[in-house]
């Protein structure tokens, strides 16, 4: 991190959680603001929820877009004092995969301030078609494919057949895809429209990012770092705000028995 960003980050962060308080001007001017979250961090989540209210208030946010609903699902209509199950349902919200206590009031802070809210992730009945794709292979450079298939390889434990791992990957690039192309038709001149997906969606050297290229609008990525250090420095990412660590958790000891299946 350049001495300029660090000064930049640490000004920032000095304003950021425990709670969130921000000024306008201590706020990364971008017309797109996206959010890198952990899925199984509550910190997270709440942090996300604060940012919106605080942009809201500022009058500066144009639209949400979550990865946690499908692209072509929004709260379009709905008034801001609707409630929870109409904004479940406007979202066609899946509460096996995002728990809503998690994740329901990032989207309520929203619609209370008249901000919509948009769904962005792929969408389930697009993803057969997209393992298919051979075309989506060339959406992004071979080293970025290579790194995102060992991460599809690595986040299921080595516990996916290898010839499962090409389509998977093609998953991914679709979702970023979409992610992107929600994204692209929320920005608004002199607002933002921010983005609220996991970590890798975020990453600007493998994720979303790298199908906004190209689109000339400017766009700020923050990684929420469970345990992060202040300041840290992390490739793709132009921020990294810290949260509290979380305890240690054996995720492959949790997937192995949903998956069955040789290991190569």
């Amino acid at each position: 991190m350049t001495p300029r960003r660090r000064f930049a980050a640490a000004a920032l962060l000095a304003l950021l959680p425990w709670p969130l308080r921000a000024e306008p001007a201590a706020w990364p001017q971008a017309e797109l603001l996206l959010l890198g979250e952990q899925h199984d961090a509550d910190a997270h989540q709440r942090l996300a929820a604060q940012v919106v209210t605080q942009l809201a208030r500022q009058g500066r946010l144009a639209a949400l877009a979550l990865e946690m609903a499908e692209q072509g699902r929004a709260t379009h209509g709905l008034p801001p004092e609707a409630s929870e199950p109409q904004a479940r349902e406007a979202l066609a919200w899946n509460e096996a995969g995002w728990p809503w206590a998690a994740y329901g009031p990032i989207v309520m802070a929203a619609l209370r301030a008249g901000v919509p809210v948009h769904g962005a992730n792929l969408p389930r009945v697009a993803m057969r078609a997209a393992m298919g794709d051979a075309g989506l292979d060339g959406r992004v450079p071979a080293a970025v494919r290579e790194q995102l298939l060992a991460d599809v390889r690595d986040g299921h434990c080595g516990l996916l057949p290898a010839a499962q791992l090409p389509g998977m990957t093609r998953i991914q690039i679709a979702r970023d895809r979409a992610m992107a192309d929600t994204l692209r038709g929320l920005a608004q001149p002199g607002k933002v429209a921010m983005l609220v997906a996991g970590a890798f969606h975020v990453d600007a050297t493998r994720g979303v990012p790298l199908h906004l290229a190209g689109s000339g609008l400017t766009l700020r990525t923050v990684r929420l770092g469970a345990g992060a250090a202040m300041g840290e420095d992390t490739p793709g990412f132009d921020e990294t705000w810290p949260t509290p660590p979380l305890p240690a958790k054996d995720h492959c000891a949790e997937l192995a028995p949903r998956l069955d299946g040789p290991k190569a």
